[in-house]
Protein backbone atom coordinates (compact mmCIF):
# COMPACT_ATOMS: atom_id res chain seq x y z
CA UNK A 1 0.00 0.00 0.00
CA UNK A 2 1.04 3.44 -0.56
CA UNK A 3 -0.78 5.46 1.69
CA UNK A 4 0.71 7.17 4.42
CA UNK A 5 -0.60 6.05 7.46
CA UNK A 6 -1.32 1.71 7.70
CA UNK A 7 -2.98 0.76 10.61
CA UNK A 8 -3.06 -3.39 11.04
CA UNK A 9 -5.82 -5.26 13.03
CA UNK A 10 -5.74 -8.38 14.39
CA UNK A 11 -9.28 -10.23 12.97
CA UNK A 12 -10.49 -13.69 13.97
CA UNK A 13 -14.33 -13.79 13.11
CA UNK A 14 -14.96 -12.77 16.74
CA UNK A 15 -16.77 -9.36 17.71
CA UNK A 16 -13.89 -8.17 19.04
CA UNK A 17 -12.20 -8.81 15.98
CA UNK A 18 -15.13 -6.81 14.55
CA UNK A 19 -15.10 -3.79 16.79
CA UNK A 20 -11.30 -3.64 16.68
CA UNK A 21 -11.34 -3.27 12.44
CA UNK A 22 -14.19 -0.78 12.45
CA UNK A 23 -12.35 1.48 14.80
CA UNK A 24 -9.20 0.89 12.92
CA UNK A 25 -11.49 1.74 9.05
CA UNK A 26 -12.45 5.22 11.40
CA UNK A 27 -9.03 6.06 12.37
CA UNK A 28 -7.70 5.40 9.11
CA UNK A 29 -9.99 7.43 7.20
CA UNK A 30 -9.23 10.88 9.81
CA UNK A 31 -5.67 10.18 8.77
CA UNK A 32 -5.73 9.15 5.04
CA UNK A 33 -4.53 5.90 5.73
CA UNK A 34 -5.18 2.09 5.29
CA UNK A 35 -6.15 -0.32 6.83
CA UNK A 36 -4.52 -4.46 6.73
CA UNK A 37 -6.34 -6.98 8.52
CA UNK A 38 -4.38 -9.91 9.06
CA UNK A 39 -5.71 -13.47 10.48
CA UNK A 40 -2.78 -16.16 12.12
CA UNK A 41 -3.73 -19.94 11.75
CA UNK A 42 -1.68 -22.82 12.90
CA UNK A 43 -2.23 -26.45 11.39
CA UNK A 44 0.77 -27.46 14.42
CA UNK A 45 -2.38 -28.90 16.73
CA UNK A 46 -2.98 -26.06 18.15
CA UNK A 47 -5.83 -23.97 18.07
CA UNK A 48 -5.13 -20.57 17.50
CA UNK A 49 -7.91 -19.27 15.77
CA UNK A 50 -11.99 -19.98 14.96
CA UNK A 51 -11.18 -22.14 12.28
CA UNK A 52 -9.50 -25.86 12.05
CA UNK A 53 -9.26 -27.89 9.15
CA UNK A 54 -7.65 -31.21 8.30
CA UNK A 55 -4.60 -29.97 6.24
CA UNK A 56 -2.23 -26.59 6.39
CA UNK A 57 -4.03 -25.85 2.79
CA UNK A 58 -7.23 -26.15 3.87
CA UNK A 59 -6.38 -23.94 7.10
CA UNK A 60 -4.81 -21.60 4.93
CA UNK A 61 -8.14 -21.46 2.82
CA UNK A 62 -10.61 -21.14 5.83
CA UNK A 63 -8.31 -18.43 7.45
CA UNK A 64 -8.38 -16.51 4.08
CA UNK A 65 -12.02 -16.92 3.85
CA UNK A 66 -12.89 -15.23 7.52
CA UNK A 67 -10.61 -12.86 6.85
CA UNK A 68 -12.49 -12.14 3.44
CA UNK A 69 -15.69 -12.34 5.18
CA UNK A 70 -14.49 -9.34 7.52
CA UNK A 71 -13.03 -6.86 5.24
CA UNK A 72 -16.52 -7.37 2.71
CA UNK A 73 -18.57 -7.01 5.19
CA UNK A 74 -16.54 -3.53 7.20
CA UNK A 75 -17.12 -2.51 3.44
CA UNK A 76 -20.50 -3.46 3.14
CA UNK A 77 -21.26 -1.41 6.99
CA UNK A 78 -18.87 1.78 6.00
CA UNK A 79 -18.21 1.78 2.45
CA UNK A 80 -15.13 1.70 0.46
CA UNK A 81 -13.54 5.32 1.01
CA UNK A 82 -10.73 3.08 3.30
CA UNK A 83 -8.26 1.03 1.19
CA UNK A 84 -8.24 -2.39 3.28
CA UNK A 85 -6.75 -5.32 2.39
CA UNK A 86 -6.51 -8.58 4.45
CA UNK A 87 -4.55 -11.24 4.76
CA UNK A 88 -3.76 -14.91 5.95
CA UNK A 89 -0.48 -16.16 7.71
CA UNK A 90 0.23 -19.25 9.36
CA UNK A 91 2.13 -18.67 12.94
CA UNK A 92 0.96 -17.86 16.74
CA UNK A 93 -1.39 -14.84 16.58
CA UNK A 94 0.61 -12.31 18.72
CA UNK A 95 4.30 -13.38 16.08
CA UNK A 96 1.79 -12.84 13.12
CA UNK A 97 0.49 -9.46 14.44
CA UNK A 98 3.97 -8.19 15.59
CA UNK A 99 5.79 -8.92 12.76
CA UNK A 100 2.98 -7.93 10.16
CA UNK A 101 2.84 -4.54 12.05
CA UNK A 102 6.57 -3.85 11.84
CA UNK A 103 6.59 -1.09 9.43
CA UNK A 104 2.57 0.24 10.35
CA UNK A 105 2.18 3.29 12.27
CA UNK A 106 -0.42 1.20 15.06
CA UNK A 107 -1.63 -1.90 15.50
CA UNK A 108 -5.27 -2.35 16.94
CA UNK A 109 -6.89 -5.80 18.19
CA UNK A 110 -9.79 -6.63 20.23
CA UNK A 111 -9.26 -7.13 23.65
CA UNK A 112 -10.46 -10.86 23.46
CA UNK A 113 -10.98 -13.17 20.75
CA UNK A 114 -13.07 -16.72 21.15
CA UNK A 115 -12.07 -17.64 24.40
CA UNK A 116 -11.51 -16.82 27.63
CA UNK A 117 -10.44 -19.94 28.83
CA UNK A 118 -7.37 -19.27 25.86
CA UNK A 119 -7.02 -16.56 27.71
CA UNK A 120 -6.10 -17.79 31.11
CA UNK A 121 -4.26 -21.01 29.93
CA UNK A 122 -2.20 -19.34 26.79
CA UNK A 123 -1.98 -15.88 27.88
CA UNK A 124 -3.24 -13.17 26.32
CA UNK A 125 -2.66 -12.11 22.21
CA UNK A 126 -3.22 -8.52 23.81
CA UNK A 127 -0.52 -8.76 26.37
CA UNK A 128 2.06 -10.70 24.11
CA UNK A 129 1.59 -8.02 20.79
CA UNK A 130 2.42 -4.97 23.83
CA UNK A 131 5.11 -6.40 24.86
CA UNK A 132 6.23 -7.09 21.21
CA UNK A 133 5.30 -4.53 18.75
CA UNK A 134 7.43 -1.80 17.39
CA UNK A 135 4.27 0.44 16.75
CA UNK A 136 1.67 1.83 19.19
CA UNK A 137 -0.87 -0.73 20.01
CA UNK A 138 -4.18 -0.34 20.70
CA UNK A 139 -6.76 -2.28 22.53
CA UNK A 140 -10.79 -2.15 21.48
CA UNK A 141 -12.14 -2.99 25.28
CA UNK A 142 -15.15 -5.69 24.24
CA UNK A 143 -18.80 -4.41 24.61
CA UNK A 144 -20.12 -4.47 27.98
CA UNK A 145 -23.88 -5.80 28.43
CA UNK A 146 -25.98 -4.10 30.84
CA UNK A 147 -28.70 -6.39 32.30
CA UNK A 148 -32.11 -5.22 31.40
CA UNK A 149 -34.06 -3.12 33.57
CA UNK A 150 -37.11 -4.85 34.55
Amino acid sequence: MSTGHLIVVGVDGSEGGRRALDWAATEADARGGAVRAVIAWSWNGLDYGPVTAVTPLEEDALAAQVVTAEVDALVHRRGSRVPVTGEAIEGSPADVLTIAAHDADLLVLGSHGHSRVRHTVLGSVSESCIRKATCPVVVIPAQVHEPAAV
